[in-house]
């Protein structure tokens, strides 16, 4: 499902526009981004936690020449889904 998909299925769910669906849609997404690129956990009970982690700096390999490179440390968004919505895709 993509995004238009997604929209419009809410749309018709919410009896809603589609355009007022999508600014609904971008204005949460822009929140949890905002939220969590400050360092703050969005969780939405049920579906999962969105977060802030940090990956190590490492030693990796040039694929075409095989020469060892280091990749500095980064900051990476990660989510944990929550149980109800792993529950329900075990069934």
């Amino acid at each position: 499902m993509n995004k238009a998909q997604l929209i419009e299925k809410i749309a018709t769910e919410c009896e809603l526009t589609k355009a007022q669906t999508e600014r609904m849609l971008d204005a949460t997404m822009e929140t949890i981004r905002t939220a969590v690129k400050k360092g703050d956990e969005v969780k939405l009970v049920g579906f999962g936690t969105f977060t802030k982690a940090k990956r190590k700096a490492r030693t990796g390999r040039n694929p075409q020449t095989g020469k060892a490179i280091k990749i500095p440390a980064a900051w990476y968004p990660k989510f944990r889904p929550g149980a109800e919505f792993k529950s329900l895709l075990r069934k």
